[in-house]
């Protein structure tokens, strides 16, 4: 069906025209789907051995919601980005705990303004990202909106029974990593924003960080399979965000040393042409999806070995100390404080730190980072 005449066209048709041949029910019955869309609600079971996966398991499950001028804009994402970035946010979340994604339900509300073709473009991109990662899309709903679009997923997922990896495990003496760079997304935004067409091309990767994130899935199953991982998050709200959420989970202290926090060559140009500093979209941009989290410390070179040998990245970039719950930062110039941050630098054995700010993006503060 090339498009849908929008007179008369009633929700199932629409349904049908977003969703039917997606993806075969062959490969929805090896993810367990025994009924996918098209009823009340689907059935699942999970299988003895899925991905890696023997014996008792857990399900995971995560939902997240995107509303229209609060979590994107056509001025910055096609629809199919949307849609791709829509469940992505939600596999990530499904990686964060070490476990596998299996399936989705995905809910849009439509405004007048969305015509049947622009969803199937939303839809495309649903189950672009759904190849990629292995999820099975096996429901929803659909409703109208009276002025924006709103799109909520759920996923699925599934892990060994009592491995789950959570935030409130990290001791004192563990490292703290990240499973790839982080501020490229926020570099992306910026770009989509304020730049013109010949610094877009330039910098083209940015913008495909923003727009089509890469959950870290695989990071995710290394991470358990290893056994050493005390504690794990992913990055959606900022670097500075997830490790406070570590640091109070666990009671601990967390120390970060900015000279060992990963960043793009591309996402540190730009910066520069646009007069921002590199660090404040690294800590508070947030929207990356890697993995951040806490290793036992005499594993910590052996984990990053293993995650090189899979040709993944692993950072080393900092490590948990006992005390109040907290972040501080280790600064590269010990004799500035160059980040922005209020309060002054203070010495240490080792360097000069400062606090990490407790903010990332917020949706019910008055004041966003």
């Amino acid at each position: 069906m090339d498009g849908l005449e929008e007179n008369n066209v009633d929700e199932f048709k629409r349904i049908a025209y977003w969703t039917n041949g997606r993806q075969q029910p062959e490969w929805q019955r090896e993810r367990g789907v025994e009924l996918g869309i098209g009823d009340d609600a689907a059935v699942v079971a999970l299988p003895a051995s899925l991905n890696g996966l023997s014996g008792d398991a857990h399900m995971v499950l995560a939902v997240d919601t995107m509303v229209e001028h609060v979590h994107f804009s056509s001025i910055t994402m096609a629809d199919e980005d949307i849609g791709y970035k829509a469940l992505a946010c939600n596999v990530s979340d499904i990686a964060a705990m070490g476990a596998v994604p299996l399936h989705s339900l995905v809910a849009v509300s439509v405004p007048k303004s969305y015509n049947a073709d622009r969803i199937r473009r939303l839809y495309d991109g649903i189950y672009a990202c759904a190849d990629k990662y292995g999820v099975a899309v096996i429901g929803g709903d659909t409703t109208s909106a009276p002025a924006h679009l709103t799109i909520s997923v759920t996923v699925t997922g599934a892990v060994e029974a009592g491995r789950a990896l959570k935030r409130s495990g990290a001791r004192p003496g563990d490292a703290v990593f990240v499973t790839g760079p982080i501020g490229m997304s926020a570099a992306g935004l910026h770009l989509l924003q304020h730049a013109g067409e010949a610094e877009r091309s330039e910098y083209a990767r940015l913008i495909a960080a923003h727009q089509r994130p890469a959950p870290s899935v695989r990071a995710g199953r290394l991470l358990l399979q290893r056994g050493t991982c005390t504690s794990l998050n992913d990055i959606s709200d900022g670097l500075a965000s997830e490790v406070w959420e570590i640091a109070e989970a666990s009671g601990v202290r967390l120390m970060v040393d900015e000279q060992a926090l990963p960043k793009s060559g591309s996402m540190t140009a730009y910066a520069a042409l646009a007069g921002v500093r590199p660090l404040d979209w690294m800590l508070y941009g947030g929207e990356d999806y890697v993995l951040t989290g806490t290793v036992a410390g005499e594993d910590a070179d052996e984990v990053r070995e293993a995650f090189h040998r899979e040709g993944l990245p692993f950072y080393i970039i900092g490590q948990v100390e006992a005390g109040d719950p907290g972040v501080e930062l280790l600064l590269s110039d010990a004799g500035s404080d160059r980040s922005g941050h209020s309060g002054g630098a203070k010495a240490r054995g080792f360097g000069r730190t400062i606090p990490i700010e407790k903010r990332g993006y917020n949706h019910f503060s008055t004041v966003n980072g």
